[in-house]
């Protein structure tokens, strides 16, 4: 929200400096965003005369002016102007001076020839105006040589950011108001206008549509005079960043900026018939002002006659019925439209406007009689013109909302003593109504909101305004109570999960990204198989960002084809986050998961290591593994099995399960079909590690890691090379050997696999290193025999021979 010094002093009258109103501004919690200083704006532009005008003699169009500038000898200026002559006062540009409009830093410069120090400006130039035709004519009387910034009047420009709770605010009337009762100034009373007609209205106005427009008033002015609004009002929504358009419209965009009040002005010789506030047709369209065609439903209410749809309500009029230079009669509009019919609508049709992002947070619904009186008032000053009688039809819900209030909750909630006198005068002050109640509410308040303050809805609000106005600079800071010893801790286990775990991942040597928790349509669907659908937003940032990730894979796998794209050779990327899967009954299902992606090369060419290596299941697989066993999995008892899912490559991937259902992970090469759907180039291993499917501890509240004791006598290793069937997963004969004999065998592990001369067709030798660990005393040759016959006889279950 943007205002001119000028502007606010109209409502408020006060000494203060520009400085003090933002510094309380800020203090009441309208946060200013800038304060813009024309004279930085206009520094290099000065009050000048033309003392001489001929003609270029190069260009029928332009003219050679000898320029006094109120310093030193005249200067030569070319112009092309129609309206540059001898003895006319304006505004010259000097050399080095920056033209406000385009940015253009004026130079001495040989137009056709003819040197020319500068340029004389036309208002649009200085952003004074809208006017071009001709450069701006100063009084005779203006003093030549002054800085014409000086002599136009520095009038700062203040740039408030409203939050989406202070509709009051959207008016400049409504900032003078909370300054006013903080202290600044006295706020001038809005004049109550009573305006009869001269004439009954020759328009029908109704509201066919009373759920989206409750009331809709409307007034005939005949006779007018459309063109140039003045320079005071030019200059006014310039401040405001509106760019002025005719008097007509300008009046329109004053009572908006100035009360927070939008109307709308019908050229009446474009209607046809009665004007109602209805539903839009399903598939009806309208040209809107900005030039766009929009098609409508029947959730939207518009404005329309006999002929069509004018006006998308609360939002945008129709460029067909707006008013132009030839326009003599006009139907004036203002209405009251649900907030949350006028929000939809904005959201559906993409469509923002000054207009909709006041009618959406909730305008006055007693200020449209007078609001009307005071644009017909304006209308009439600025065009002439004669106004018929108000028609209304329907009435705006202006049924009073009182809140009982205790003056003695503000210290409680708002940790300050605020006499309650001053408690009433500060809420008086901003319009509301505050009387004693009657008997059986002791000291007690019946404070009646205003109109203007949709947000008020209890007591707590009320102390929040009586605090921002005292100050919220006055309430003590207050240390929290801390109860004495040592503070519990306040992590959680999910927490302490992921803090292990992401700490793992990193020094693993894993870079972590951050990606969004949204994914494009079509990358989505790669991973969305088994997740039960999609969760599609119905209002999405973009498009690229519409549906909830059913996995963090796909961000991962586009955030390594950007960073492939710019020329990294080796990605680890590791990401811990949430996956959004469908529940039963289609309730959100939100679980923890762990990603990980790794492309380009895992070594690099060299001397000594030959051709680069790339990535391969493997390191995925590891990745896996080291990452569960981080998080407290039970690695060593985990289950290869495949069905990784069609992302993945079938023969490089597989899944590590805990059972035959409980899958903790899944790894591997990313398809060759997903690849060239991410387009990326290469291979790329990958993994995804579901942190929720991990068991839990027995007893984890009261688990207490036991102190370590080294084992006193030392580990005995035996080999064993197996013939067993090609087909078969050297993790499960891992497994079973190791689970042979858990008193003594500590560890297994695969230390060769050996395909060729001396194995038969269809089988593999595999050979293990089995660890074994004696307790109480050494091992005999009978203990190591036994121990070893359990180990044949564990591994002859999936078809495992000894090796001769």
């Amino acid at each position: 929200m943007k205002f001119s010094l000028s502007w606010l002093k109209q409502y408020l009258e006060t000494e203060a400096t520009i400085e003090e109103i933002a510094a309380k501004l800020n203090a009441i919690g309208l946060e200013v965003e800038g304060i813009e200083d024309p004279t930085e704006k206009l520094a290099g532009f000065r009050v000048a005369k033309v003392l001489t005008a001929a003609k270029h003699p190069d260009a029928d169009k332009l003219q050679v002016l000898s320029v006094d500038t109120g310093e030193g000898d005249p200067l030569q200026v070319v112009c092309g102007a129609p309206n540059a002559r001898a003895g006319m006062i304006g505004v010259l540009g000097l050399p080095g001076a920056t033209v406000p409009a385009n940015g253009l830093v004026l130079k001495k410069s040989a137009i056709r020839g003819v040197e020319s120090n500068g340029m004389m400006c036309s208002t649009r130039e200085l952003e004074l105006g809208e006017d071009h035709d001709g450069i701006i004519e100063l009084p005779e009387d203006a003093p030549v040589g002054t800085a014409f910034a000086e002599y136009h009047g520095a009038d700062p420009v203040i740039d408030v950011a409203i939050t989406p709770n202070r509709p009051d605010c959207m008016g400049v009337y409504g900032i003078a108001r909370d300054l006013a009762a903080a202290g600044i100034g006295t706020l001038s009373p809005i004049a109550e206008l009573d305006l009869p007609g001269a004439f009954p209205c020759p328009v029908e106005v109704r509201t066919d549509d009373p759920e989206g427009c409750p009331a809709f008033y409307g007034r005939v002015i005949k006779g007018v005079k459309n063109g140039p609004s003045p320079l005071w009002l030019q200059e006014r929504l310039t401040a405001a960043g509106q760019r002025p358009i005719s008097a007509l419209v300008d009046a329109t965009n004053y009572l908006m900026l100035a009360y927070g009040r939008p109307a709308h002005a019908y050229d009446l010789a474009k209607l046809n018939g009665a004007v109602v506030a209805r539903r839009a047709k399903d598939g009806e369209t309208v040209l809107a002002l900005n030039e766009k065609e929009y098609t409508l439903d029947f959730e939207m209410t518009v404005i329309a006659d006999d002929s069509g749809v004018h006006d998308i309500a609360g939002i945008m009029g129709g460029e067909h019925s707006g008013c132009g230079d030839e326009t003599t009669d006009i139907l004036l509009e203002i209405a009251y439209f649900d907030p949350e019919r006028i929000a939809q609508t904005g959201r559906k049709l993409n469509l923002t406007s000054d207009a909709r992002g006041r009618f959406e947070r909730g305008i006055d619904p007693n200020f449209l009689d007078q609001g009307l009186a005071h644009l017909t008032k304006l209308i009439q000053t600025l065009c002439g013109g004669e106004a018929s009688e108000v028609v209304r039809a329907g009435a705006a819900p202006t049924t009073p909302r009182i809140v009982h209030f205790d003056p003695a909750l503000t210290e409680k909630l708002g940790g300050v003593v605020i006499k309650p006198e001053e408690q009433q005068r500060i809420l008086e002050s901003l319009g509301f109504s505050v009387v004693a109640e009657k008997a059986g509410f002791e000291n007690s308040w019946a404070v009646t909101v205003p109109g203007w303050r949709p947000d008020v809805d209890g007591a707590p609000d009320l102390v929040e305004e009586v605090v921002r106005i005292h100050g919220l600079d006055k309430i003590e800071s207050v240390a929290l109570p801390r109860a004495e010893g040592i503070a519990r801790p306040t992590a959680t286990p999910g927490q302490k999960l992921e803090r292990r775990v992401r700490r793992a991942a990193a020094a693993r040597g894993l870079h972590e990204a951050v990606t969004w928790s949204f994914l494009p349509q079509a990358e989505a669907d790669f991973f969305a198989e088994g997740n039960g659908g999609l969760w599609a937003l119905s209002n999405p940032i973009s498009e690229d960002m519409k549906v909830m990730r059913p996995s963090l894979l796909p961000g991962l796998l586009m955030a390594a084809k950007r960073n492939l794209d710019r020329g990294a050779s080796s990605l680890r990327l590791f990401e811990l986050g949430r996956r959004y899967l469908r529940g039963n009954g289609g309730a959100s299902d939100e679980r923890m998961a762990l990603g990980v992606v790794l492309a380009g090369e895992k070594t690099a060419r060299g001397w000594a290591t030959g051709k680069a290596v790339a990535f391969d299941a493997y390191d995925a697989k590891a990745e896996a593994l080291a990452l569960l066993a981080e998080a407290g999995a039970p690695a060593d008892k985990l289950q290869v099995m495949g069905e990784a899912g069609p992302q993945f490559h079938p023969g490089q991937s597989g899944t590590l399960r805990l059972g035959p259902k409980n899958v903790l992970a899944r790894f591997g090469m990313l398809h060759p079909t997903a690849a060239k759907a991410f387009d990326i180039d290469g291979p790329v291993a990958l993994a995804e590690i579901y942190l929720d499917a991990i068991p839990g501890k027995k007893g984890a509240a009261s688990f207490a890691r036991s102190h370590y004791a080294p084992p006193a006598l030392q580990a005995v290793t035996r080999d064993f090379a197996f013939l067993v069937p090609v087909d078969l997963p050297a993790a499960d004969l891992v497994r079973v050997v190791q689970g042979a004999d858990k008193a003594n065998i500590v560890s297994a592990r695969l230390f060769d696999d050996f395909r060729g001369q001396g194995v038969p067709e269809g089988q593999k030798s595999l050979a293990l290193e089995v660890v074994l660990q004696p307790l109480e005393k050494s091992y005999k040759d009978a203990d190591l025999k036994a121990i070893a016959d359990k180990v044949t006889a564990a591994a002859a279950k999936l078809g495992a021979v000894l090796r001769g």
